[in-house]
């Protein structure tokens, strides 16, 4: 068991050098990208599945409750909350439009799509970038895999490649906790 949890500790460690050494320009712009949306009268949206959706519920927790410091509370809505809407596009449409339909009915050309796909290519959160670059709204990407569909879409992209999609999550949450903070001292 000790040689497995250090070879699981090694491999977070390896990820976290490499977001020091690779990514940190992805989460100024990511930062960067959500700050001018904000300031702009746009909202944050975010989507992912399973894992993910937990993310993007976590974010939006962030920004309309508080991460460090008291401030006022910030546009963010998580695609994945509204069992309503989920269910009544999955069955009227498609499991594949549940992001979408959102998108369509609630984003403007001011607004962030922050989407999340650990293997960068999961159909409903493509076609909800898909939809959003049409709008005009800018797009990030939180990914596991490089040269993803879901990248090639992004405005910013991160990604943290590994083999478990439970470690590339785990590099996602140290970015996305990172960004919650540059984002929150603006307008603090």
């Amino acid at each position: 068991m000790r040689n497995e949890i250090n070879q699981i500790i090694e491999t977070h460690k390896k990820m976290v050098e490499s977001l020091q050494n690779e990514g940190i320009k992805n989460i100024e712009e990511t930062a960067g990208l959500i700050v001018e949306s904000i300031k702009n009268g746009g909202t944050l949206y975010v989507c992912g599945n399973g894992g993910s959706a937990a993310d993007a519920q976590h974010i939006a927790g962030e920004f309309i409750g508080r991460f460090l410091v008291n401030r006022k509370a910030l546009p963010a809505v998580a695609l994945s909350t509204d069992t309503s809407v989920l269910t009544c596009v999955a069955n009227d449409y498609s499991y594949e439009d549940i992001f979408a339909r959102q998108v369509e009915g609630l984003m403007k050309k001011q607004d962030c799509l922050w989407a999340f796909s650990t293997s960068g290519k999961s159909p409903n959160v493509v076609k909800a970038a898909e939809l959003a670059k049409k709008i005009g709204a800018k797009v990030i990407a939180f990914t596991g895999r490089k040269n993803s569909q879901l990248e090639k879409l992004a405005d910013v992209c991160l990604c943290a490649e590994a083999e478990k999609t439970y470690a590339t999550q785990e590099i996602h949450q140290i970015a996305y906790h990172i960004i919650c903070g540059l984002v929150e001292k603006q307008f603090s």
